[in-house]
């Protein structure tokens, strides 16, 4: 089945994009890309390509950190028994591996807790704040999580526990009770950058830290190092959390990805060398988005994410090696838990019972609930349909890592969990709010949401989301825009050209990939089928004598449909440069295509 998007050619100013390109000293071609990213002026130019860490905003700007700084240097000085809680994701694992790693130079002995995402969800919760408070703890600090804890903040004070508050979340209509909350969108604050992550808030809270202790904003040498080698940390929780990678974010991308392999963090030095990035002499968001990023994840999915956070504060590199190994043998076994689910999920959708949803709603009594946000949001690309995939409570026996108590898992085993992904097509969050009497929770925003629901009324759901979509979209959902920067033939993608594009990373939400189309495209030979099962497809294409190596990532099965008018088509991609045996050439990646020499538009 086809999921290929709706196609609109962003408009070219050639006048306009000349005159960026005199001014600000840079190619039209990179002219035209900022202007299509809304950046049109020679200032705004400048900051958006020389991302250095000047650019960064005072820390004392930000909402709650100095009063949560004051507190963090008063309990240090007091001997109170300090506690990170973050969460088990990237972002809050490298969050808290900062503040931890602070807090220790500064002398203090802090703890930290991390939540187990099959048997204790996510964010603050009561269980685990009376056990803390038993232990002996006084002080907690959240890592990218508590916004949405008003229940767990006044348990917290209740145990005589000062709950300060870093997080990036969405906020109820009231602010948790707590001793501080740092937030850049916190109401009456007025943040110049409300989009940072969890990562990028406890370090802007450990530089405010680092400006109090040293009584100046120079900070004291040791902490200037500190504070440079935590960016690397940042920067791997702003990728994997998928915020724009704009302003602040992007600086510290920037700082980061070039400070990354140099690391003097074993932890970073060790799960770069598993992931053979340790020679690479510049890094890219890629590279942590789609290598590093998934290894950090996995523990966290199927097993449990504290050992994530050894990893990133250890000063042994034996134990540093062990970790790493151990962490991408569990993103191997997440990937093969993810294809498997996949395989049966598909099989499903495809099902004479399903293929006309509207709305996929899918269950598998074998799936996995750590991995269906995941598959979800494959199939939403694949389909082209909204889709939520739900799977049951996971038995203690197949949970890796330290054991489980039955007691701690859902009181019912007839509770499942559930992933949405919308792929942009409906807004999740709201037609789920429809739904509110048949799930037992929910929550998200437009693009994802997680829930939880008994297993008896997964059908009755299916029934409503697709009568919902069908009542709302009368005219059947449209496809998701692809966006395309330009028109380019073969010929001027040369090696130069995608190096010059390098000016532009790091990319992600907020400044996509550029993406280019080329039309009238004939398609030289067979195409062959690549990769796991033929999940991918690699073809040669020609334009005016001009050739180029091409390929579609899980376009496998389209196979037919791309070869359907006699081998013509037009395709939307990005330029890769390749290297075999010294020799570099550019390459396609494929994002669609059409079946036509010149493509329909939205």
């Amino acid at each position: 089945m086809s999921a290929s998007k709706k196609w609109v050619l962003l408009p070219h100013d050639a006048e306009q994009a000349a005159q960026l390109s005199i001014k600000s000293k840079i190619s039209p071609v990179i002219a035209q890309l900022l202007i299509n990213r809304g950046i049109s002026t020679p200032e705004n130019a400048f900051r958006f390509l020389n991302p250095v860490l000047k650019g960064l905003h005072d820390p004392a700007l930000l909402p709650g950190a100095m009063n949560a700084a004051k507190l963090i240097l008063k309990g240090l000085k007091d001997g109170k028994c300090i506690c990170i809680y973050g969460d088990y994701d990237a972002d809050g694992i490298s969050g808290t591996a900062i503040l931890l790693r602070l807090l220790r130079i500064l002398g203090g002995n802090p703890r930290f807790y991390v939540p187990k995402r099959l048997e204790e969800g996510y964010g603050l919760n009561s269980k685990a704040l009376e056990s803390l408070a038993r232990s002996g703890v006084n002080q907690i600090i959240t890592v990218d999580c508590g916004i949405a804890s008003i229940e767990e903040a006044k348990l917290a004070k209740s145990l005589n526990i000062e709950l300060i508050i870093t997080d990036h979340h969405e906020m109820k209509s009231t602010i948790p009770e707590a001793a501080a909350v740092v937030h850049p969108r916190l109401p009456g604050g007025e943040y110049p950058f409300g989009e940072l992550s969890g990562s990028a808030v406890a370090l802007k809270l450990a530089w405010m830290i680092a400006v109090l202790h040293s009584g100046s904003t120079k900070v004291e040498d040791f902490l200037r190092d500190f504070l440079v080698e935590a960016i690397s940390l940042a920067s791997l929780g702003i990728v994997a959390d998928v915020v724009p990678l704009l302003d602040e974010n992007r600086i510290l991308v920037r700082s980061g990805l070039e400070r990354l392999t140099k690391s003097s963090n074993f932890g970073l030095q060790a799960i770069a060398k598993e992931s053979n990035l340790n020679e690479k002499k510049q890094l890219s968001s890629t590279d942590i988005g789609f290598n590093l990023a998934p290894k950090l994840n996995a523990a966290g999915r199927i097993g449990c994410a504290q050992l994530v956070v050894d990893l990133l504060i250890t000063n042994r590199m034996d134990q540093a090696k062990e970790i790493a190994l151990f962490l991408s043998d569990q993103n191997k076994q997440r990937q093969k838990i993810e294809r498997q689910i996949l395989t049966e999920a598909r099989q499903v959708a495809e099902s004479e019972e399903f293929r006309d949803d509207p709305f996929l709603v899918l269950a598998g009594n074998n799936w996995h609930p750590g991995i269906v946000g995941v598959v979800a949001g494959r199939l939403t690309e694949e389909y082209g349909k909204p889709t939520i995939v739900l799977a049951p409570p996971v038995s203690p026996a197949v949970i890796p890592g330290p054991s489980v108590d039955e007691e701690s898992l859902p009181e019912s085993k007839d509770i499942w969990s559930g992933s949405g992904r919308s792929g942009g097509m409906v807004k999740l969050h709201e037609l789920l709010a429809e739904c509110e009497a048949l799930v037992v929770r929910a929550g998200g925003h437009a693009a994802a949401a997680g829930m939880q629901i008994e297993k008896d009324k997964i059908p009755l759901l299916r029934k409503k989301l697709c009568s919902l979509v069908k009542e709302k979209y009368p005219a059947g959902i449209k496809p998701a825009n692809l966006i395309l920067d330009a028109e380019v033939p073969l010929s001027a993608l040369t090696n130069s050209l995608v190096r010059e594009l390098d000016q532009l990373e790091p990319y992600g939400m907020g400044n996509k990939r550029p993406i280019y189309l080329a039309t009238n495209l004939k398609i030289e030979k067979e195409p062959t089928l690549a990769g796991t099962d033929g999940m991918h497809l690699r073809f040669q294409v020609s334009q005016e004598g001009f050739k180029l190596w091409a390929i579609a990532f899980r376009m496998g099965k389209r196979k037919d449909e791309l070869m359907s008018n006699g081998g013509f088509c037009s395709l939307a991609f990005t330029p890769k440069i390749n290297e075999w045996n010294g020799i570099k050439s550019v390459s396609l990646e494929v994002v669609d295509f059409q079946p036509y020499k010149n493509p329909v538009f939205e």
